[in-house]
């Protein structure tokens, strides 16, 4: 008999006839006239009519502008495809509008790691953006000029990106622990004309002055002519050259805001690729577009509504943190938060979900495994009362962490387990509160998007391992990419491995249950014996090791073939043992396939990862193969490299 596999949640009637998505299906099901029986029947008729459901969501979600009459027009390929061509809208009159909170009602939280906070009302907030519009007005920066932002997580980066849409300006963002390297091959491509810097940052409970980087950046960054100065740590610095924020914005804080409506495909902000392979690359991202995907995503997939209180654990160096920030235009309050997740140790974000009553809390797949690994029980020692939805990404969450989310933090929880990435600055697949979770597994498609799996030919797969892709339009797909032939490179990344189909790169599968399970990237999946491998399925088996705190598996060319190697972050105290390596053997055989067991099993003290807290496996393949990382400056933690350089183990 096959194994019956069983729910880790399955929400109840009510739950599901109060959702956002299930009201939307209903309102859908009646205008229409259609059978919909359930979100899984809304997704077949989202991706078969894309003009008319986008156009619904643009209706049932309020946006304020006109949408005018043409919902989508199709081209010679989807890449061609155009959204709402004759809409007019700005982001900020959606962003700032409140959706009927009080004037006085928390717009954003903000908490730092050292107990620091403040609140921003609605009111306080357009005050503050009118006042950075009005500053880049004086600055002589008007309709498509970019702003630059070198920023820690603060409510001033929010006000400056806001600021921008409501010139018409073009918004883009690091985090502060870049380096200037990074800084200058982000920045120096999209040649802004104002960079907003802070003093420093906080980590670790360790302050870090960035003053000196302010001028390097400075010095190459010719483009820009004025430079507006953060006070993060010192509220009483000065910098010759720059202007303080305050300075900055208060001439225009009573102003009134002027919001001029621009054009659906409107540039709004250009966010970047990781760059750990290559100079980084700048897509540009579309006002209309990232607006209608944001808000239906976050009302469908994860049930957000007006008055609830959003967190996601972000740098604004991260394509998550402009999605948070996206929550403002269904009237939530934003929670932002700088530092150390785990500082001073693990329950840091669980203390505050209960002191700012969270109702959604989003970390990465690693949080989850951390928490899992350090003992910490949230369920034992935090209310976590109003929390309702918790969301994980940035890699695969395994089953293992499926399963601690509901036995250590809440079982009455809607888990969502996202995948999307910074090409479309949203989801492919995602949650839904309507239906059951299950251990291991994305629950579906996101609405909207039409979602395949498809083998090395093009041929979609009901079962097996295959190439994530997208075979309709939707209104997040990037304007292009910035520089010269920008389009030819935005065609070549996506477009030119399947044509006219978006590929995403990442390696995937179909449940039994109509859900997704990703593997890895597709570009870091392993060829053993012929077959390709995602690592995500080593790393759910070796890191279920009470002795592992995380891996990296990479293919290491010898000779014409590559054999797969497996590196190892132990845990505190615990030691790699003969025993232990043929236990992990002999569980990936036996659990997996012979095909996914490596060919050599070695420890190392520490995995580079990207600033956003991915694990870098393609620039660990480069050093375990001799070929150059060509951007380290991407990485979080750069001297991790050096630790699998030369490896005495990996000779012959």
């Amino acid at each position: 008999m096959p194994e019956i596999v069983r729910p880790l949640w399955t929400p109840d009637a009510r739950r599901i006839e109060a959702s956002a998505i299930d009201r939307f299906r209903r309102e859908v099901a009646e205008r229409h006239r259609l059978d919909l029986e359930d979100s899984v029947a809304l997704h077949r008729w989202s991706v078969g009519e894309p003009g008319s459901f986008w156009s619904e969501v643009w209706d049932q979600a309020g946006i304020i502008g006109d949408r005018g009459g043409r919902a989508l027009l199709r081209g010679d390929s989807m890449i061609d495809a155009a959204f709402f061509p004759d809409a007019r809208l700005n982001v900020v009159e959606n962003l700032l509008d409140g959706r009927g909170m009080p004037a006085d009602a928390p717009a954003i939280e903000y908490r730092r790691e050292d107990g620091s906070s403040r609140t921003i009302s609605w009111v306080e907030l357009r005050r503050q953006t009118a006042g950075f519009a009005a500053g880049l007005r004086r600055a002589g920066v008007g309709r498509g000029d970019r702003v630059a932002a070198w920023m820690p997580n603060v409510p001033e980066t929010v006000i400056a990106m806001l600021g921008c849409a409501a010139i018409g300006a073009v918004f883009t963002s690091t985090s502060a622990d870049f380096g200037t390297a990074g800084v200058v091959d982000r920045f120096g491509q999209v040649e802004p004309a104002v960079l907003v810097a802070a003093d420093g940052y906080r980590y670790g409970g360790r302050t870090f002055s960035r003053l000196d980087q302010l001028d390097e950046i400075r010095a190459r960054l010719p483009s820009v002519s004025t430079v507006v100065l953060v006070r993060s740590l010192d509220p009483d610095v000065a910098v010759d050259g720059t202007v303080s924020w305050e300075d900055f914005v208060s001439p225009g804080l009573d102003s009134e805001m002027r919001l001029e409506r621009f054009a659906f495909d409107h540039p709004h902000y250009i966010l970047y690729s990781s760059g750990t392979t290559g100079e980084p690359k700048c897509m540009i991202h579309k006002a209309g577009g990232v607006l209608l995907k944001h808000v239906q995503e976050q009302q469908h997939h994860l049930d957000i509504g007006p008055g609830d209180r959003v967190f996601y654990f972000t740098t604004c160096g991260w394509m998550m943190w402009n999605w948070l920030v996206s929550a403002l235009a269904t009237g939530a309050t934003v929670v932002l938060f700088d530092g150390n997740p785990f500082h001073p140790g693990p329950e840091a974000l669980f203390d505050m979900a209960d002191a700012l009553d969270l109702t959604f809390l989003g970390v990465s797949a690693k949080f989850i495994d951390a928490v899992s690994k350090s003992g910490l029980r949230p369920v034992d020692s935090h209310e976590l009362a109003s929390l309702r939805t918790i969301a994980s990404t940035g890699s695969p969450l395994s089953a293992e962490g499926f399963a601690f989310v509901y036995d250590g933090i809440k079982a009455d929880l809607h888990l969502a387990s996202i995948s999307g990435g910074t090409d479309l600055c949203g989801c492919l697949v995602g949650g839904d509160p309507t239906r059951p979770v299950f251990a291991g597994e994305i629950q579906g498609p996101a609405l909207g998007m039409a979602i395949e799996i498809f083998d090395e030919d093009g041929d979609p797969l009901d079962s097996g391992n295959g190439e994530l892709v997208c075979t309709e339009p939707f209104p997040s797909m990037p304007l292009t990419f910035w520089g010269p032939d920008g389009d030819a490179r935005y065609r070549n990344a996506y477009f030119d491995r399947f044509p006219g189909v978006w590929a995403h790169g990442d390696w995937a599968t179909w449940t039994e249950r109509g859900g997704i399970v990703i593997l890895g990237r597709s570009d870091a999946t392993l060829n053993a014996a012929g077959v390709r491998i995602g690592t995500a399925e080593i790393y759910r088996v070796v890191e279920d090791f009470d002795e592992v705190r995380e891996a990296v598996a990479v293919g290491q060319r010898v000779g014409s073939d590559t054999r797969i190697v497996l590196f190892v972050r132990m845990a505190d105290g615990a030691v790699l043992t003969d025993e232990l390596v043929a236990e992990m053997r002999a569980r990936l055989r036996r659990e997996e396939s012979p095909r996914h067991v490596p060919a050599v099993v070695v420890t190392v003290e520490d995995i580079p990862r990207t600033r956003s807290g991915k694990i870098s496996e393609l620039a660990v393949t480069a050093v375990v193969n001799g070929d150059p990382v060509r951007n380290s400056e991407a990485l979080a933690n750069p001297e991790a490299l050096d630790l699998f350089a030369d490896r005495v183990e990996l000779a012959g």
